[in-house]
């Protein structure tokens, strides 16, 4: 929630007003100049982005990364010079040169922000709705901090207390993840949420009426949001009320125990004479006689570009000061929070620095060879046995917790208390998440936790969903943040439910998204391995991809096993290839993920019996494997050895790069088909047989 103090009186100059009146100028100038962009709604936005960002949101621009700060999200991220312009005009560290430069090469400023590129900017908002979903994480987040660290303290009083804004767009508003999230949000009574609603009824096909007509508010008002309207055009004249914009921030940041929603209803390229209010200004350059007309209204010179009155940005600039003074007093309470808390500061120390805990990794469980237990199974083992060592995990499922093994079953959920139910106990502190069937909201809340905070969440459902979850995927992984993606039930051996359940594709499409890490194990000592790795990972997303039936756990001191440590490497050897009780080079490479590794495991030896010597490779994660040092690479699949064998039940793309022109890939190339697990491998083909026979003739077409 907002801090105590933080509800002010509202001071408006004329200082401020040419400040806005600036930005209008300065967002139309910088598209024009590239030839591209939206101006529209940057120039009808400028008053609420400049309030939001003098006179409500706490922040440092001496300190973009200061914990207590206030966080913003600009949700629809096409109408970034909102964002870039009052980065400048508050002292972040661009300048005019980088307004100058919007959407061109090497540029601070893209055609969309980016987080890590752009100081200030708190997270990537490229398709519509997933800013406004991720900022909903990042109020997550928030409490979690809070109850991890600072669990007494009274409500607006804690130094984790901040807010969270957003400014969202009517194409926020249709997209369906905000729907999920904004469900979640008012389920979860985020307070320290508020959401300016840009309410201008324009999009690139023009006026919104063509598709869109519903009551937002009321379905926010449904959702369990507080909700405010201002109507800038309400009097049947278009006057930017800002003291009733205000006054309607500190009414929403005073509201506890709700998020809040704010329809802003603007006039999309106010006040350019003849394109405001019109789909042609959404995403076009004014044009010379538009834009010499705009300036002459706002009182600019028709023939001055990118001109800004010194004194102007002067004024706007004392918010830096405003900020370090906010900062330092922030700092007393901080210090005192520490000093009556070391170990929760020596905590946050840690997290902060993404260091895990000396020796946590003694706490990862050694599973008993011999048996079957299923991936996701020993996942969930793995989870609690690391659960209590490591207090920034985190997470949950999409209304399949028994399923994904996803539940720290020591710990309460994160729901408030009147929300708990027979079956599932909790706090507004928990660590156990629902997210109900709502996987594209579940995937990006958790990029918004994980930008917004040190702590590490991950979010569960079955593999065939991850395409519901792909856009917040692909976003994880341009971030470059480590969320985590557990995926159960990872192919036709998920059985009955037949082919709407049974992933066949998925495997190859996410192995397509640059950055991101999918990691299948063979047995459950590669899942605790598979954890290990990505834990130590902070700089991309991972996906665990985990089996609903039992697979075999490998006696690894048998001879020529390998250790399951290789899953760090991403491929190792699972088991040489011998002759007469020795390790000898091999004859064919059969190389495998999950579950199939077994079939290539018995296979080995049916060629065994044959003369022929066959090296089994558990390939976990091809990602991790690409980035193995050549000499690695080469010491598991030798460049040598051409005859090579893929089996995966999955599409075969992707593994010809392995196998090579003499390679043989068993493979699914359909879909599937309800019945039980057994029956399906065996009527499709992807047996151990197969795996024999395609060793054969990958030998026979290697001579």
């Amino acid at each position: 929630m907002a801090p105590q103090s933080d509800v002010r009186e509202l001071s408006w100059t004329e200082s401020d007003q040419k400040a806005v009146d600036s930005i209008r100028v300065l967002a139309a100038d910088a598209v024009e100049k590239v030839g591209s962009g939206h101006p529209g709604t940057a120039m009808s936005l400028a008053p609420a982005a400049y309030l939001l960002f003098q006179q409500h949101l706490r922040h440092d621009p001496s300190d973009p990364h200061w914990i207590g700060r206030d966080r913003f999200v600009l949700s629809p991220g096409h109408t970034s010079l909102t964002l870039y312009l009052q980065l400048f005009l508050s002292g972040y560290g661009l300048e005019m040169k980088d307004i100058e430069a919007l959407r061109t090469w090497d540029s601070l400023t893209p055609g969309h922000p980016e987080v890590g590129h752009t100081k200030g900017v708190e997270i990537t908002t490229g398709p519509l709705g997933q800013g406004l979903a991720s900022a909903i994480g990042f109020a997550y987040a928030q409490r979690r901090m809070r109850g991890m660290l600072d669990p007494q303290a009274a409500a607006g009083t804690s130094p984790f207390d901040h807010s969270v804004f957003v400014i969202a767009s009517d194409g926020d508003l249709q997209e369906g993840v905000t729907s999920e999230a904004s469900s979640l949000a008012g389920h979860q009574e985020l307070g320290n949420l508020v959401v300016i609603y840009d309410e201008n009824h324009i999009s690139i096909e023009d006026d919104t009426d063509v598709s869109f007509t519903e009551d937002v508010l009321g379905r926010y008002s449904a959702y369990g949001w507080h909700t405010q309207r201002v109507d800038w055009t309400r009097t049947g004249n278009y006057v930017e009320d800002v003291e009733a914009l205000h006054l309607a921030i500190n009414e929403a940041k005073a509201e506890t125990s709700r998020p809040s929603i704010i329809s802003l209803r603007t006039i999309i390229g106010w006040p350019a004479p003849t394109k405001q209010n019109t789909g042609g200004i959404h995403g076009s350059k004014l044009g010379t006689e538009e834009l010499e007309a705009l300036k002459k209204e706002l009182g600019f010179d028709p023939a001055a570009h990118f001109a800004l009155d010194d004194q102007v940005l002067a004024h706007a600039r004392e918010v830096a000061d405003r900020g370090a003074a906010a900062h330092a007093e922030w700092q007393k309470g901080f210090d005192a929070w520490k000093a009556a808390n070391p170990e929760n500061a020596a905590l946050l120390e840690r997290i902060q620095a993404g260091r895990l805990p000396e020796g946590w990794d003694a706490n990862l469980p050694e599973f008993e060879a011999g048996k079957d237990l299923a991936t996701r199974a020993a996942s969930g083992q793995v989870i609690n046995a690391i659960a209590d060592v490591l207090p920034e995990l985190w997470g949950g499922s999409a209304d399949l917790a028994g399923s994904n093994n996803t539940t720290i079953k020591s710990a309460p959920s994160f729901i408030p208390e009147t929300k708990q139910t027979d079956s599932w106990k909790g706090d507004p502190f928990g660590r156990v998440l629902h997210f109900g069937i709502r996987e594209h909201a579940a995937a990006a809340i958790v990029n918004g936790i994980t930008l917004a905070s040190p702590t590490r969440a991950f979010s569960g459902t079955f593999l065939i969903f991850s395409d519901y979850q792909r856009p917040a995927i692909r976003l994880s992984a341009l971030m470059g943040v480590p969320s985590i993606y557990v995926w159960t039930h990872d192919s036709i051996g998920l059985g009955e439910d037949g082919p709407t359940h049974q992933p066949v594709e998925q495997l190859a499409s996410l192995r397509a998204i640059p950055n991101l890490d999918v990691v299948r194990p063979a047995d459950a000592n590669e899942v605790s391995w598979a954890w290990k790795t990505v834990l130590e990972n902070t700089s991309n997303p991972a996906g665990l991809v985990l089996s609903r039936q039992g697979l075999p756990v490998y006696d690894r001191n048998q001879p020529g096993f390998g250790p399951a440590s290789g899953v760090a490497d991403g491929g190792y050897v699972f088991v040489d290839a011998m002759r007469d009780g020795q390790v000898v080079d091999p004859d064919v490479v059969l190389m495998g993920t999950g579950s199939e590794v077994q079939l290539a495991v018995d296979a080995r030896e049916a060629l065994a019996a044959e003369g022929i010597a066959a090296r089994v490779v558990s390939l976990p994660c091809v990602e991790w494997f690409n980035r193995a040092e050549q000499s690695y690479r080469d010491s598991v699949l030798p460049p040598s050895v051409k005859a090579r064998v893929s089996v995966e039940a999955g599409v075969a793309q992707g593994w010809r790069e392995l196998v090579g022109d003499a390679g043989r890939m068993v493979s699914l190339e359909h879909f599937g088909a309800s019945a039980d697990y057994k029956r399906l491998y065996t009527e499709f083909g992807i047996t151990a047989e197969a795996v024999a026979q395609a060793a054969r003739d990958s030998i026979n077409a290697a001579k």
